[in-house]
């Protein structure tokens, strides 16, 4: 047990005064048993700004630390629920408790939709039918699935929900499922594309289980929660409410800050099992306490303070740290408290420092220096950064920092109004910094498809192009406005970090037709359950004067993928003409229309299309495999394996392209390479046993000795899924027939029929299964009778499914 004086010490070191009532009531709470009606397994913390919600959330943390729980804390850096389950499973696993399951089953998650969302097999075939059927892309699609829940509550978002056709989304999504399942060939690899959400918690909760049973408790910390409700109310609310997932461990505290009341209508039949804990300024006494504590004892200095700062905490704090001893110290009310703040300081440099260093949204080091001016000299930058960290509005960890939104917001709108020269100045400097961070990520990564799924390359990109808006809206506007353009990639978060990103420069630099644009933008984003909606987004942005001629074109361009991907192709074209109108050598727009040409079945156009774009960027793995892909329909297999050979060069692990190439090497009798490219799709993806299925079938066509081994390992994986969930199991055991099949095993493949279809498959999974037994039946020239009778077999098992659907 501590001493006196040492709990004495521990309280003076965290200098907290004040919220004693709230911290005893969640201290209190570790104290009931779990089982106990009193104990509460959800607090929503809520209040305005600069109350001193994140101060009592970090007391708490600090509170459940002291108890033992391992700790997880999110702030609106994330903006979906898997973006939650991914930090948490991160910091948990920096720990000591890591999320293995989960982790490996995340990883499956973003390589399939990669794949998913670059295979152009994928892309025509999700929504068949005629020219004028309507339908949202596959990437929106798959968005759909990701889990963006409670759109419905966001301003503006009406509109579009209401737009929504249940029987449209169904259709739609019961055809990517059958193309997904041709593709993956995996029952749950098409489930983890078409529903994220659903596949990754249960593995999310169990590991959330382990750690409980690791530790006496598991706390989760969910601040400034304001903004991340809309997508998070709903996933969050089934996890802690209900059995939807699985089940929460008992042990598991939940904690949620934010400005407002939870939405009633999310959790409205829960609320009675949530704690409020509202939040308003100090109390008198509370204020008093804390000055107290900061040596101000001087009445008349405490009503000064106490009226500037209106009693909101972050500001008694703030205008208490200098330890005034009479009023006009403290200022004339008319005069800001961040003013008074910097008048305290009596180092010049360290006002000019707290001022600078306000204008990055977040900060380390590196971006201090540049911040106030140092460049590369780095002398005593060490402690002057801690000293800024030291400050009492500013908050961070793992070397990183951010102020107050309060006081930032002050310290901001005096800058701007006091020097503009030197504000633009600032924000350039800044834009530059993240700029350097940005081309070097790109120098790891070239492709510009892999930067879109890198989280470091957002970020500086966002930073860049933030402090390049604040240091001039209307001149940064227009490319601005073309990088709106090129984010809308449907699904993405990232989409939804722009629209935030408009709204906030907005209010930074004092743009309200920039804010109303982000919130616009904002409203459209989040309502990607509606057909067309990234179609509404890029009309919206093409309606804006301020977009540039290079940016007009891509939003056309971008927009005839929309229209490509609903089969109209008439609007799609229009969209490309316009778009070479505009700009004749923009690559995507080249490839966009000989991608439409090789859907209507235009070929020769289509390829004198992909080919000009090939010669705009020679470094477009997608335009070489859809090239590639047009001369292997038209049979002209050398140009197709040259096209998708070129692919594979500039992206070692585009699978769909590796695999096509194998199937042509298989298919012209060059079986060393198809068995490199199969060999390499298994390094690629090890735990699908389909690839080491194809490795037999093609060393079996070979004579290669290693067949035996790749069927054993391929009934290895498929045997060891039986045991996964019950989709994974079917899968598995339809796999396990067609290996029996393929190896001319009958008495086998009577036993592995009656175990995939006493699983009660899906009909989907029943007429892969039959269609993979006629593919291999031909490839090795199985017995056609014996074939025969299981496909009949098959094909009466689908017809019950049907039915049953």
């Amino acid at each position: 047990m501590p001493s006196r004086q040492e709990i004495i010490r521990r309280r003076r070191r965290t200098g907290f005064v004040g919220r004693r009532g709230e911290i005893a009531a969640f201290q209190d709470n570790f104290a009931r048993d779990p089982q106990d009606d009193q104990y509460q397994f959800l607090f929503h913390i809520h209040g305005n700004a600069g109350v001193g919600k994140t101060t009592l959330v970090r007391q708490w943390e600090d509170v459940a630390r002291e108890k033992g729980a391992a700790i997880a804390s999110v702030g609106d850096e994330v903006h979906s629920a898997l973006e939650v389950m991914e930090s948490v499973s991160a910091q948990l696993r920096g720990q000591g408790l890591p999320f293995k399951d989960f982790d490996r089953l995340l990883a499956t998650y973003r390589q399939r939709r990669q794949e998913a969302e670059s295979s152009p097999a994928l892309q025509s075939e999700a929504n068949p039918g005629g020219t004028d059927s309507g339908g949202a892309s596959l990437s929106s699609t798959l968005a759909v699935q990701a889990g963006l829940t409670g759109l419905g509550m966001l301003p503006g978002v009406g509109a579009f929900t209401g737009a929504v056709d249940p029987r449209q989304l169904a259709q739609r999504t019961d055809r990517l499922r059958a193309s997904l399942s041709a593709r993956f060939r995996s029952h749950d690899d098409v489930q983890l594309v078409l529903d994220p959400v659903r596949m990754l918690t249960p593995p999310f909760l169990e590991g959330l289980a382990q750690a409980g049973e690791r530790r006496p408790w598991v706390a989760l910390f969910f601040d400034t929660y304001e903004r991340t409700a809309p997508v998070l109310d709903t996933w969050l609310r089934d996890i802690l409410m209900t059995d939807r997932y699985g089940s929460l461990p008992l042990n598991t505290v939940a904690v949620a800050a934010g400005q407002g009341r939870l939405n009633a209508r999310v959790w409205g039949d829960w609320l009675d099992l949530v704690a409020e804990i509202p939040l308003d300024v100090f109390t008198d006494e509370e204020a008093r306490r804390l000055l107290a504590t900061r040596g101000v004892t001087e009445d008349e200095v405490i009503d000064a303070i106490l009226d500037l700062s209106g009693r909101l905490p972050v500001l008694v704090d703030m205008l208490a740290q200098k330890n005034p001893h009479e009023p006009t110290a403290v200022g004339d009310p008319s005069d800001t408290a961040v003013e008074r703040f910097l008048k305290w300081e009596s180092d010049p440099q360290r006002r000019a420092a707290a001022l600078a260093c306000a204008l990055p949204l977040r900060l380390d080091e590196d971006v201090y220096r540049v911040a106030v001016g140092e460049g590369d000299s780095g002398g005593g930058t060490g402690e002057e950064y801690a000293w800024l960290q030291g400050l009492p509005f500013i908050s961070g960890e793992a070397g990183r920092c951010r102020y107050h939104d309060v006081v930032r917001t002050q310290m901001l709108r005096l800058q701007r109004k006091q020097s503009p020269i030197r504000w633009r100045e600032q924000h350039l400097r800044l834009a530059d910094v993240f700029r350097s961070r940005r081309l070097a990520v790109e120098r790891v990564l070239r492709r510009e498809r892999a930067c879109l799924w890198d989280a470091g390359w957002w970020e500086h990109h966002l930073n860049e192009v933030y402090h390049r808006l604040c240091a001039d809206p209307r001149e940064a506007l227009p490319a601005a406005l073309g990088q709106t353009v090129w984010s809308c990639i449907p699904g993405t978060a990232e989409m939804n970090r722009w629209s935030q990103l408009l709204v906030r420069v907005g209010g930074d630099a004092g743009a309200d037709s920039l804010a109303m644009l982000g919130r616009q933008l904002e409203s459209i984003a989040d309502a990607e359950e509606s057909t067309g909606v990234l179609t509404a987004v890029l009309t919206l942005l093409l309606a804006r004067t301020e977009l540039g001629t290079k940016g007009r074109a891509l939003a056309h361009t971008v927009r005839a993928r929309e229209h490509r991907k609903a089969k109209q192709y008439g609007r799609a074209l229009a969209d490309c003409g316009t778009a070479l109108e505009l700009d004749p050598g923009l690559g995507r727009a080249w490839a966009g229309s000989g991608e439409i040409y090789r859907l209507v079945g235009r070929y020769e156009e289509a390829l004198t299309n992909f080919t000009r774009a090939i010669e705009i960027d020679p470094d477009d793995s997608w335009a070489f495999a859809i090239r590639g892909r047009i001369y292997g329909e038209l049979e002209r297999r050398e140009e197709a394996l040259a096209d998708l050979t070129c692919s594979l060069a500039i992206y070692p692990g585009y699978l769909w392209a590796l695999v096509n190439r194998a199937d042509i090497y298989r298919s012209t009798g060059r079986y060393e390479e198809a068995i490199a490219d199969y060999s390499r799709a298994a390094q690629l993806d090890p735990s699908d046993g389909w690839y080491a299925l194809e490795l037999a079938v093609v060393c079996h066509m070979a004579g290669r000795s290693e067949e035996h081994a790749h069927w054993l390992r391929a009934q290895e994986l498929f045997t060891e899924q039986t045991g996964g969930s019950p989709i994974s199991a079917a899968r598995a055991r339809g796999n396990l027939l067609i290996a029996a099949c393929a190896q001319s095993r009958w008495e086998s493949t009577e036993v592995r029929l009656t175990e995939l279809l006493a699983s009660d498959p899906e009909e989907v999974r029943i007429r892969t299964v039959r269609q993979d037994l006629r593919e291999i039946q031909q490839l090795l020239a199985l017995d056609e009778g014996q074939v025969g009778r299981l496909c009949e077999v098959l094909e009466t098992a689908e017809v019950e499914a049907s039915a049953r659907a």
